[in-house]
């Protein structure tokens, strides 16, 4: 197998049969040369058994792993990403919502040498307007606290080659964020448009809850953002309450305060309390950097390494010998 698509299942036992079909198109279309890879996330529906069932009368290569319980996409997308044996790599949802169209065109750049990473980039959704809202929302946040130059549909499918995959599966970090990892390396990157489909069957378990989850993993794993807003907050308020301060201090002074301990209180309030902001972001500061070394991530990646051999073999001249004259002594 030269290409391997991982399938991450979850509560989609009613998609299913319109998956296989469609993983059918796309082994056709690759001339046979796919293999699936099909990561059950602790489903508590049918989902397992239907993929056993099914899976030894396809025509395609496929694996099928499944999880002792719900551990996330993400955590399954790795799984699948570990097993997989092909050289080329692309993950696809188990809905369908991202056309299997899609991960063909990952595959045929990849193999083309592209790029090292394609990556899926939503251009139009078919959802619900307070879904696309939502959606809106989270990956605009994620846009500027996280990742800046995430697209703005954000990212959900992408496909890789074997080297990139390679440096992604040693980032084994715990409550991070794979999409975020995957900017983060860097390497040739490849954006494919395409439009998000309508969701046919079942409903989706990526909740608001999961969401916002998956949105605080990603600003603790990947930005100081809420450390240098406390800064930011902290500098503010002690320059105003030093401003503050004055004025009541003046006012105390001249009279126009009268009532006794007033002038203290504010004083102390103000510039504590904008202190303590102040301080919490510097000791926030000190605490960022010791996670961040304990997560012990690469300091760099290296994403070429070339090697240059001197042939020695190569025959070497003969050193010239002087000429002889005839009947001269050598």
């Amino acid at each position: 197998m030269k290409f391997s698509v991982v399938i991450p299942v979850y509560k989609n036992e009613e998609s299913i049969p319109r998956l296989l079909a469609a993983v059918q198109g796309m082994n056709l279309a690759l001339d046979g040369r796919l293999e699936a890879v099909f990561v059950v996330d602790g489903s508590p529906d049918q989902s397992y058994a239907m993929l056993r069932d099914a899976l030894p009368a396809q025509p395609f290569a496929a694996q099928l792993l499944a999880h002792s319980r719900n551990f996330g996409s993400f955590p399954a997308i790795r799984s699948g990403l570990q097993a997989a044996r092909g050289e080329y790599f692309a993950v696809m949802a188990a809905d369908l919502q991202e056309p299997p169209e899609l991960v063909v065109e990952f595959f045929n750049a990849l193999e083309r040498d592209e790029c090292d990473v394609a990556i899926g980039t939503r251009t139009t959704r078919q959802d619900p307007l307070r879904s696309r809202l939502a959606s809106g929302l989270f990956w605009g946040l994620y846009r500027r606290l996280v990742v800046h130059d995430m697209p703005e549909g954000g990212v959900d499918v992408f496909g890789c080659n074997r080297q990139f995959r390679d440096q992604l599966l040693q980032l084994e970090e715990s409550r991070s964020s794979l999409i975020a990892l995957i900017f983060w390396l860097g390497y040739r990157r490849k954006l494919v448009a395409y439009d998000r489909q309508v969701r046919q069957e079942g409903k989706s378990a990526w909740t608001f809850s999961k969401k916002l989850d998956y949105m605080m993993d990603s600003i603790f794993a990947f930005t100081d953002y809420p450390i240098r807003m406390l800064i930011r907050m902290g500098t503010v308020g002690t320059l105003l309450s030093i401003g503050l301060g004055l004025l009541v201090a003046a006012a105390r002074l001249s009279g126009a305060i009268a009532v006794p301990g007033y002038a203290a209180t504010m004083l102390v309030v103000l510039l504590f309390g904008t202190l303590n902001l102040l301080g919490l972001g510097l000791v926030g500061t000190y605490a960022w950097r010791g996670y961040e070394n304990s997560k012990q991530r690469p300091l760099a990646v290296v994403a070429a390494h070339l090697t240059h051999i001197p042939d020695h073999r190569l025959p070497q001249a003969a050193p010239a010998r002087p000429a002889h004259v005839s009947g001269a002594p050598a």
